[in-house]
């Protein structure tokens, strides 16, 4: 019992001298207009509904009124709640936008005449260290039917030192306030995978790994 009390009071000391010039934690994040079920090409004659969602400066989603343009509608029409409908052969820009005009997501939408139109299915990203503990390594994110499936290639690596070490999906890597726990992290070297329950993988734009008893962040990765 003493040598895990001296344990966890050594790692404290650590986590908090890692910190020291850093002690004041900005949670706040750039607010975020995200196109939830992207593709990049329609078919002549037919529609397809966008549908956009807004993430405010903690990275929570929050509801904003929502307008849509394109700039040529000669070639895609998209009604101011996102349906967009194929006139013409070409590419074009749309933007989603919210009305007060804090926020706007732009991207390139072509058509064709019998184009491959590409939902997002798999996204992937590198883990990296934000304190001096050990941790890397490149992961992908695949949605299968109603879930994710996330799988670390075989460079991962963390250190085992620290005690509670979970893994999250977030919004925002600063904070696991609104985030979405995955796990305790129980694999510390290799390949190995999580499966997540009834999540979009355009919900999110984070891994984070955070030691909870001390609520310090360990390192995070993107989701490209």
């Amino acid at each position: 019992m003493k040598n895990v009390i001296f344990l966890l009071i050594t790692c404290q000391i650590l986590l908090l001298n890692s910190c020291i010039g850093d002690d004041i934690v900005e949670d706040r994040v750039d607010p975020e207009l995200r196109i939830m079920n992207p593709i990049d090409s329609l078919q002549l004659g037919s529609q397809y509904t966008f549908i956009a969602t807004y993430f405010n400066e903690v990275g929570i989603e929050e509801s904003q009124e929502i307008a849509w343009t394109t700039d040529d509608n000669s070639i895609v029409s998209v009604s101011d709640n996102g349906v967009a409908q194929a006139i013409s052969l070409g590419t074009t820009q749309l933007t989603a936008f919210t009305t007060d005009g804090s926020t706007s997501n732009t991207f390139s939408l072509g058509v064709g005449e019998n184009p491959i139109v590409t939902e997002v299915a798999s996204k992937n990203g590198t883990i990296e260290p934000s304190s001096f503990y050990e941790l890397d390594g490149d992961f992908t994110i695949t949605q299968e039917g109603d879930d994710l499936k996330i799988v670390f290639e075989n460079n991962y690596v963390a250190s085992s030192a620290l005690p509670g070490l979970y893994v999250y999906l977030t919004n925002n890597p600063n904070t696991i306030g609104g985030a979405t726990e995955i796990s305790e992290v129980t694999v510390f070297s290799g390949a190995h995978e999580y499966l997540v329950p009834n999540q979009d993988i355009n919900g999110f734009s984070h891994l984070l790994y955070f030691c909870k008893p001390f609520n310090v962040k360990v390192g995070d990765g993107v989701i490209n």
